[in-house]
């Protein structure tokens, strides 16, 4: 095993990682965002009000990419076993 192949392994997993995390970061940082900017503007300043919202998002951000991001994944590792035999050599 070259170290080439070790830092394609890892840039693999960091790009699998990105992709996998963005829905819900993204998400995320939308409803914050929203809700942060409608407390600046009627002046409440609730940390706790910020709080339901996102969560709601992130689970409805889960439902709807949840297969996705299950398929990725699943995907990426059997690649990663298919691999083993030609690493291993």
């Amino acid at each position: 095993m070259t170290p080439e192949t070790v830092t394609t392994i890892g840039q693999q997993a960091l790009w699998v990682t990105m992709m996998i995390a963005a829905p819900l970061l993204g998400s995320a940082l939308a409803v914050g965002l929203l809700v942060g900017m409608i407390q600046a503007a009627t002046q409440i300043n609730e940390m706790t009000l910020s709080f339901i919202p996102k969560l709601l998002v992130l689970v409805m951000a889960l439902v709807v990419a949840g297969p996705w991001m299950l398929s990725v994944i699943v995907n990426y590792t059997r690649q990663l076993m298919e691999q083993i035999p030609s690493l291993i050599s």
